[in-house]
């Protein structure tokens, strides 16, 4: 039973994940790999409150960003799986994985 490696990779940079994920993406073409993928989720948001005081009565204009995901898919080959995930990326990237066992 083949192993499916599911990889989150996640950024602030869009341009760059993108650019990481095409990169992920035409190595599997190489090598001939299965790959699902990438699947973008809607970005997030996010909004962080900015305290001049350490009483936290006063505030600076929150600090906002967003983060950008792509899910992809990896059938089979572990050793492909393996090397991507070891591999090193940009400094705005964070990249996790789930490995599960095809039936």
């Amino acid at each position: 039973m083949p192993f499916v490696t599911k990889l989150t990779l996640a950024s602030g940079d869009g341009e760059v994940l993108d650019a990481v994920v095409d990169d992920i993406k035409a190595a599997a073409e190489r090598k001939g790999v299965e790959l699902k993928g990438p699947h973008p989720k809607p970005p997030t948001h996010l909004r962080v409150p900015q305290y001049k005081r350490v009483d936290g009565d006063e505030t600076f204009d929150p600090w906002s960003y967003t983060v950008y995901t792509r899910t992809i898919e990896i059938i089979g080959h572990d050793d492909f799986a393996r090397s991507v995930t070891e591999d090193t990326y940009p400094d705005p990237i964070h990249v996790s994985a789930e490995i599960e066992q095809a039936r």
